[in-house]
């Protein structure tokens, strides 16, 4: 496929990608995340968790000027709609009660993570709008019902609106530091209301008089042991609710041989024996010297990401999954928290509602038009939720308690 000046490439294995020449376009995109690096992709496609198999056919677009690459993007043919965290399956069950077939379908994400960022990398406005088009017209080549494209930053969503795609969106909850940054975690419960300090107060003292302590490693520090401990948390997690886990431990064993300054566990102890863990990613690239304790910079940023246990102690959840990484943030002068998809219980604990976007495009010129309808009015409801959980902020405002 060519476009203009453009030589445009589509591969069915992130293997047949230039990895320096992907991470090196990466790296110059507005909310990069360590999600889309190529070792990254590529853990998901050797392991086997997204693979054709698995319903995730991967296809990557590349375009190239003058022996350049310029624009590219990881698009995946999906045979079903597992692992998005985007909801479309009233679309699909619309298609089928009139006759149609929504999958196959395209998804332009990162698998299983809803972590928005960076979707179209490209090098310029002019390249990016020249990926979209190209991801369009394969879709229509390709016979393709619609393309999705998922958790998408600013430029990638402006390329898409110009490109003529609908805009959804959802709601997520982040944790900001303070500016400036706060200096520990009782800095950061004086910015709560009185309610929220007390509740966070008294969960973390179920936790402690439950014997419960924790400890962490970061990157290399986290031992095999230590990785095949968290799986066994990860899988349950899963199982518990009849569903086989998405990741395989052969992901997570690729993710310490790749990647393993991105990751950062917490293990929960009682009586010396690990009994919970929870695993976060951080973004160490964006990391540098100059946080409060002489650490890292504001520039950094963490991402909620997975978690299980083998014992059943009140609100460990919450300590393991929020408290603990919340307040390694605050030391290391992290700027923000993403608590990952959905999640209003998240508020409670002072992850505030965060708007994301994606953008979609159906080929049935009628469907279209009644999905564009159809997010009219869910847009609207986007707007009110948002306004009102403003309402129940947990944090102070003027200064004052209530």
């Amino acid at each position: 496929m060519a476009d203009n000046d453009y030589v445009i490439r589509v591969v069915t294995s992130p293997l047949d990608v230039d990895a320096q020449a992907w991470d090196t376009l990466l790296h110059l995109q507005a909310d990069a995340s360590p999600f889309m690096r190529h070792a990254y992709l590529c853990a998901l496609h050797t392991s086997g968790c997204a693979t054709p198999e698995t319903g995730w056919a991967p296809h990557f677009f590349t375009l190239e000027s003058g022996g350049v690459l310029v624009a590219a993007c990881a698009l995946y043919a999906k045979s079903h709609s597992y692992g998005e965290y985007v909801f479309d399956w009233a679309w699909a069950n619309a298609y089928q009660q009139h006759g149609l077939s929504y999958y196959p379908k395209a998804v332009v994400a990162v698998p299983f993570t809803p972590v928005p960022g960076a979707r179209l990398l490209a090098r310029s406005a002019h390249a990016r709008a020249a990926l979209v088009q190209a991801l369009v017209q394969w879709c229509r080549q390709s016979g393709l019902s619609s393309l999705h494209l998922l958790f998408a930053q600013a430029a990638d969503v402006t390329a898409c609106t110009e490109a003529g795609l609908k805009l959804r969106h959802t709601v997520q909850f982040h944790w900001n530091n303070a500016t400036p940054a706060y200096r520990d975690f009782e800095h950061f419960l004086a910015s709560l209301t009185q309610e929220k300090r007390k509740k966070i107060r008294q969960e973390r003292r179920k936790v402690q008089e439950a014997g419960i302590t924790f400890r962490w490693a970061q990157g290399c520090d986290i031992t095999p042991a230590d990785w095949d401990f968290f799986y066994r948390c990860y899988e349950r997690t899963y199982l518990e609710h009849g569903n086989a886990p998405y990741l395989n431990r052969d992901f997570f064993q690729r993710m310490a041989d790749t990647m393993p300054q991105h990751w950062l566990l917490f293990i929960a102890e009682r009586a010396g024996r690990a009994v919970a863990s929870s695993l976060i990613a951080v973004d160490a690239d964006a990391a540098t010297s100059g946080g409060p304790n002489g650490t890292q910079n504001s520039a950094g940023v963490a991402y909620g990401r997975y978690w299980g246990a083998l014992e059943r102690v009140d609100c460990l959840h919450f300590e393991a999954c929020y408290y603990q990484p919340l307040q390694w943030c605050i030391t290391h002068g992290y700027q923000r928290f993403e608590g990952g998809a959905q999640g209003e219980h998240k508020m409670a604990r002072a992850l505030l509602p965060v708007k994301t976007t994606s953008a979609h495009w159906l080929a049935h010129p009628a469907f279209a038009d009644a999905v564009a309808r159809f997010l009219e009015r869910e847009d609207q409801g986007i707007g009110q939720y948002l306004e009102d959980l403003a309402e129940r902020s947990p944090l102070r405002h003027n200064g004052q308690g209530h």
